[in-house]
């Protein structure tokens, strides 16, 4: 009786555990036309408006081989993201800009929307993530 009972218990927790998981997928982000190997690319992935280019979701460093950068994020819960990259050249850790504010090294945005007069807004390059998926921005 007690080993059913402890079988049951098992299988009610078991459910319950399966049934509070939230589906993940996993992003890939292509990076092409970098102008150089040189320094490593910066990645950052947000998943709101109020964070976007203040605080990312998940982010890597990635090094570039023949002029592109890959990364994968994994156990992303299904929703709208964006996507932002930085060629940090000389590997400081930030966009280092002219006297004018200007940006020296490249940078860029998922869609591959450039914003005119500084960064493009999170609504115009967020995208759907419901499956497993790759995005390619082009430098």
């Amino acid at each position: 009786m007690i080993k059913k009972t402890v079988l049951i218990v098992c299988i009610f927790l078991n459910s319950l555990l399966v049934s509070t998981q939230k589906e993940t997928h996993q992003l890939t982000v292509k990076i092409t036309n970098l102008t150089s190997n040189k320094g490593v690319v910066m990645i950052g992935v947000y998943n709101n408006e109020n964070d976007f280019l203040k605080k990312e979701f998940k982010g890597k460093v990635i090094p570039i081989n023949n002029n592109e950068a890959v990364a994968t994020f994994k156990l992303l819960p299904k929703g709208t993201y964006a996507v932002s990259y930085i060629h940090d050249k000389n590997n400081n850790g930030k966009l280092d800009k002219n006297l004018l504010g200007i940006p020296k090294e490249s940078y860029g945005f998922s869609m591959n929307i450039k914003g005119f007069m500084g960064p493009p807004k999170y609504n115009e390059i967020a995208f759907e993530v419901s499956d497993n998926k790759t995005i390619n921005i082009k430098n």
